[in-house]
């Protein structure tokens, strides 16, 4: 059933809808958001030098080691550094930003494997950037539901955008709820934030109007009951959407959910969108 709001209420709840946007758009287009990255390098055992960073780069058992030549220098915390240094052994999803002039040069573990990712704020992708489409956010698309966790933490393999590289993550839980009178579950994964979840799903739309591989929904910690509020106007695009030299998780088979969502981020512009 269509949710029953007044004139007053849309413009209300699309004026708080568009902070939560504009703030998206400025994450990804910040002078070193994802926007800017010019190169996904991987890492291992041989020295190798690239084009829009500094020294030879490589990855072993102690981890990661840049050699930077007598003419090159990088700023780490705050101190500059040259000739050879070593990073160390970098948990994963962890990384290091060091900079270099006006880039930012990450330095970090995805799926197992050590990468070396530039951010030039002038890059191409980045200065070109106009916005991401979006469907015209209302509260019919709001969904309260219950969080049921599981009595331990389930590791839960996924895919990402990169062919063969796997995420794992311990999923605490799953999301129950009730979508165009259907029942539905999402396996929710921990959050940025202490008690939030996070969700990654697709839906009937993926590929058509919203991009195929992924969306991503940030979900509040769940009430002493267990009730949630997933806000499908808040479903966001993952880096990936916008450039290939993102590692994306993929969502678990579960997520891939049979019912169209037509709410939150579309497919952007550089991918074809509208």
């Amino acid at each position: 059933m269509t949710t029953q709001v007044t004139t007053a209420d849309l413009r209300a709840f699309t004026e708080e809808w568009l902070v939560w946007y504009r703030a998206q758009e400025e994450r990804l287009a910040a002078p070193h958001g994802f926007l800017s990255i010019t190169a996904l390098h991987w890492l291992d055992e041989t020295p190798q030098r690239f084009s829009d960073a500094p020294g030879a780069w490589w990855a072993d058992a102690d981890g990661i080691t840049v050699a930077l030549d007598d003419s090159e220098e990088l700023d780490v915390d705050g101190t500059t550094v040259r000739g050879e240094h070593h990073f160390g052994v970098l948990p994963e999803r962890g990384g290091i930003d060091v900079t270099w002039g006006d880039a930012v040069i990450e330095v970090a573990k995805r799926g197992g494997h050590d990468i070396v990712r530039p951010r030039h704020p002038h890059a191409p992708l980045r200065t070109a950037f106009t916005g991401t489409p979006a469907y015209a956010p209302h509260p019919r698309w709001v969904v309260r539901g219950r969080y049921v966790a599981f009595d331990v933490p389930r590791p839960t393999a996924v895919g990402a955008a990169v062919e063969g590289l796997e995420h794992v993550y311990d999923a605490p839980g799953r999301i129950e709820f009730e979508l165009a009178g259907r029942p539905l579950s999402l396996t929710a994964f921990p959050g940025h934030a202490p008690g939030r979840l996070t969700v990654l799903f697709t839906d009937a739309t993926s590929g058509v109007t919203t991009y195929a591989a992924n969306r991503s929904l940030s979900v509040a910690p769940p009430a002493a009951d267990g009730t949630v509020v997933l806000d499908f106007n808040r479903a966001a695009n993952l880096p990936c959407a916008y450039t290939d030299m993102a590692t994306c998780p993929l969502p678990p088979p579960e997520n891939r959910l049979p019912v169209p969502i037509e709410a939150g981020l579309m497919i952007p512009r550089e991918r074809g969108g509208a």
